[in-house]
């Protein structure tokens, strides 16, 4: 419990930094007077979500990679796998890039945006989009940092890409005179400033990568994508099934879709904690099975659903306590007035679910079972979500979007925790290679240093 709530805390710091810049952003364009602008942030940002979901992905196979190398105390392997996730996903996000900013007219049409809420959230994306490639060798470097059981500087990287956003974010909003399309300009200089914080430590200090080279990326490559491809489709399901979600809200108006952009905001800042303990668990239990302490592989992940548990009820009270306070900052009203109401109720504590799976999917790319998150992650944001919503809205319209959402949450949740005990009773790592001390691994979650 004491390194998994070390290791989230830590993380959280530092992610809470950038949801409530984000959250910032969206007070900021509500300021502007124009609900057209919200929408498109929710429009740009489901888009924006799949392109960070396969940064996550990649961030995921060299948290894993590194940290079973480096529990098994092979530091040169862990320097190798951490170039060759770091390689392809630079291959892979360029591929990407080009690919979004090709079909983003087609994609926002496909998600349901129409005139200047479509236009609007074109030109955001034209602007972060190319940015992707910092944001996975950010990541990745984050992962590595993780990995080598230091959080503090993980944190320090993310708190900074916070600080960067909310000083440039009023100045080129207002002072600049350019608006919305100054926020999205903020958004990519943060993500420089995450690149550079992030990347700087993992080499300076731990001589994380070896330089990048194709002949690696072959030796290395099976590995690599035997985690990072089903880490990365894992991931991508998650827009996917915000999209779906999106899709079915904009039936119900330009109200109810700012409405959601909003929830979409507040929503990581609220439970940024949760989002923190899913990559910080990954190391622990990753070290722990290298090292071949199945105990304490178990011992985590128990440790984890009981410090989600907390955490969500403590969430969910503050919530609905200000809920009042919230709607009245962001001037919401009509059918955003109502799903800020419902999330800030009932919905939030549902949140407890997407912590299960979250723990779930650290559990599955940590012990060798990929497969099991893209499996758990596709059927909670398809069958589990297109399904559900549209029955939800057929009886309670905009609110019952986000009713058969959580619905589709609590059933995939089950699933995913009876894969996780199986895996766990099952799925054993073989033996160490030698015997250690703690003091042999200087730079490991068990060091005194971190």
């Amino acid at each position: 419990m004491r390194h998994v709530s070390v290791m989230s805390f830590t993380a959280t710091i530092g992610l809470m930094a950038i949801f409530a810049v984000d959250l910032v952003d969206m007070l900021f364009i509500s300021m502007l007077g124009n609900e057209a602008l919200a929408a498109a942030v929710g429009y740009a940002g489901t888009l924006l979500f799949f392109t960070t979901s396969i940064a996550i992905g990649f961030s995921i196979a060299a948290g894993a990679l590194v940290a079973k190398s480096l529990g098994s105390h092979d530091v040169q392997s862990a320097r190798e796998f951490a170039s060759s996730v770091l390689l392809t996903g630079l291959i892979g996000s360029a591929v990407i890039v080009v690919a979004v900013l090709f079909y983003k007219e087609a994609l926002l049409d496909l998600l349901g945006a129409t005139g200047e809420t479509k236009a609007l959230a074109s030109t955001f994306l034209t602007i972060v989009v190319p940015s992707m490639p910092v944001m996975v060798t950010a990541m990745v470097a984050s992962a590595v940092l993780r990995a080598h059981g230091d959080a503090k500087r993980a944190m320090l990287a993310t708190l900074c890409a916070g600080v960067v956003n909310a000083v440039l974010d009023p100045l080129f909003i207002f002072g600049f005179g350019w608006g919305f399309e100054g926020a999205a300009i903020a958004s990519v200089c943060s993500r420089i400033a995450l690149l550079i914080a992030a990347l700087w430590p993992a080499i300076r200090v731990y001589n994380g990568f070896v330089p990048l080279h194709f002949k690696g990326l072959k030796r290395d490559f099976s590995a690599v994508t035997g985690i990072a491809a089903p880490a990365v489709l894992a991931n991508v399901a998650t827009p996917i099934g915000a999209a779906i979600v999106t899709r079915e809200m904009a039936k119900f108006g330009t109200d109810a879709i700012a409405g959601m952009a909003l929830i979409g905001r507040i929503t990581p800042v609220a439970f940024a904690v949760v989002f923190a303990l899913s990559g910080a668990v990954g190391p622990i239990i990753g070290q722990n099975h290298g090292a071949g302490l199945e105990h304490r592989v178990r011992g985590t992940f128990t440790a984890s659903l009981k410090f989600a548990l907390i955490y969500t009820l403590f969430a969910a009270l503050l919530l609905y306590l200000f809920r009042d306070a919230i709607a009245s900052v962001f001037n919401a009203s009509g059918d955003s007035l109502m799903l800020l109401l419902l999330f800030c109720g009932p919905l939030a504590l549902s949140y407890f679910f997407n912590s299960v799976i979250f723990v779930g999917n650290a559990a599955f790319n940590n012990l060798g079972h990929p497969f099991y998150s893209t499996l758990i992650n596709w059927g909670k944001n398809t069958i589990g979500t297109l399904p559900f919503v549209m029955v939800g809205a057929s009886y309670w319209g905009a609110s019952g979007v986000l009713i058969g959402q959580a619905m589709g949450s609590i059933i995939f949740a089950i699933i995913a925790l009876l894969l996780s005990v199986k895996v766990m009773s099952t799925g054993q790592c073989p033996p160490p290679k030698n015997d250690f001390k703690k003091h042999e691994l200087p730079h490991t979650l068990h060091s005194r240093n971190h």
